[in-house]
């Protein structure tokens, strides 16, 4: 009997335990996630670098902001960035002002409706080095992306090698 309990105690102890290794369902790949699966902090306040507006089926105009690291850098146009650095780009649906167009006369004016969403990038050559040293966000609704719906951040920013993997330039 007594080796019966050593048993039932041990397999419990060891369900136990891997129940608080092994993350949950959904939960695995942010334990070892190479994109960014929290929002950074204070981004609100960072400093405009640049705006964008995407035509087609996204319909969109971003406004791209910089810490000040990112700053300084994309200011002095210095690459590759230091770590530290973090871009922003808020998205949001692109919508006529009928308020403004009353003013003009004619529909000429545009601005944000409603957020669609906000992408990041950070970084950190050590913690990001299989992705050129830059980890990459995208959230809708403050959640984020997944794994498979990031895989192409990486690829797609190889394109802008010359500038550190970063499309957007600082507008004076």
């Amino acid at each position: 009997m007594k080796h019966f309990t050593f048993f039932v105690v041990a397999v419990a102890a060891i369900a136990c335990l891997a129940a608080f290794i092994v993350p949950l369902p959904g939960h695995a790949d942010r334990a070892t996630a190479t994109y960014l699966t929290e929002i950074p902090q204070g981004y609100r306040g960072w400093k405009w670098i640049s705006s964008a507006h995407e035509a087609g089926n996204l319909n969109s105009l971003g406004a791209v902001l910089a810490n000040d690291i990112a700053f300084k850098a994309l200011q002095e146009g210095k690459y590759p960035f230091p770590d530290g650095a973090v871009i922003a780009a808020l998205h949001y649906k692109h919508v006529r002002s009928d308020e403004n167009n009353k003013v003009f006369g004619q529909a000429q004016s545009f601005v944000p409706g409603p957020p669609t969403n906000v992408q990041f990038m950070v970084k950190d050559s050590t913690k990001y080095a299989a992705t050129g040293g830059w980890g990459f966000g995208h959230f809708q609704n403050g959640k984020p992306a997944d794994a498979l719906f990031m895989k192409p951040c990486f690829p797609c920013h190889q394109k802008a090698g010359g500038t550190d993997l970063v499309f957007t330039h600082y507008a004076p």
